[in-house]
């Protein structure tokens, strides 16, 4: 039997990149998964026919989660579906990247609505939704939340308050067996990165320290995501895992 067999999880923003490879790795470990998007359908109706084409449980499922009543359809959904869940990945997330003067009062609602509300409001519907059998609720934050590059100011401000948003949430919601953990991944190669063209060749220009020789993969990260929502890890909660291969 897998670490998952018999959980329900939702991956938020699951449609490709660390979100994509964490309801692989998932399904692979038993668990039917509820893949969420927001507007790639066919990238996550992709995902989901890798998973049931491997004989895993996966549906698809729309949701800005920035938006209260798209987050509730989505647990909704997900209950008559696949069951209650007992595993949220708050992996969506939205960045760019630009200097102070340039940044605009539309850059800050963008990326604090999707990477801290929509963290808050799929939070709120998973404690709910858990109904007092527990569960691991898992963070997805960055390196840059607390070694901030220039030109991210709104980024790494929005992670910081996803890892302060993990150590209350650890806290509180102990006493109803519900685990909070991050992660933070380093510099991963995902399609976003692509499309900023930031290959190795170009961060080793930057200056960036790679101790391992390469970029992180998205199943470097997943196999973290496994290891926090399986019994493995039912001693931890409250904390920020680093996942970067030794990149500061």
């Amino acid at each position: 039997m897998g670490e998952l067999s018999g959980k329900v999880a939702i991956v938020t923003g699951a449609s490709k990149g660390i979100g994509a490879a964490i309801a692989r790795r998932f399904a692979e470990a038993g668990a039917a998964v509820a893949v969420n998007y927001a507007s790639d359908k066919a990238g996550a109706e992709r995902v989901v026919d890798e998973i049931v084409g491997k004989g895993g449980k996966a549906v698809a499922i729309q949701a800005n989660v920035s938006k209260s009543a798209d987050v509730t359809r989505l647990f909704a959904e997900t209950k008559t579906r696949l069951g209650a869940p007992s595993v949220l990945v708050n992996n969506a997330g939205v960045f760019s990247f630009a200097p102070i003067e340039a940044v605009t009062e539309a850059d800050i609602e963008r990326q604090f609505g999707t990477n801290v509300l929509g963290t808050l409001l799929a939070t709120k519907q998973a404690v709910a939704a858990f109904d007092g059998a527990g569960g691991s609720i898992i963070n997805l934050s960055t390196i840059a939340s607390v070694n901030p590059v220039p030109n991210s100011v709104v980024y790494s401000a929005s992670k910081a308050a996803v890892d302060t948003i993990t150590r209350a949430l650890a806290t509180e919601l102990a006493p109803k067996n519900i685990r909070v953990n991050a992660i933070a991944p380093g510099t991963t190669e995902t399609e976003g990165l692509k499309t900023m063209g930031l290959t190795m060749e170009a961060a080793k220009a930057m200056g960036m320290v790679m101790p391992m020789g390469r970029m992180g993969q998205p199943d470097d990260i997943a196999r973290v995501a496994l290891f926090l929502a399986s019994d493995q890890s039912s001693w931890l909660t409250g904390e920020r895992i680093t996942a970067s291969g030794g990149q500061r």
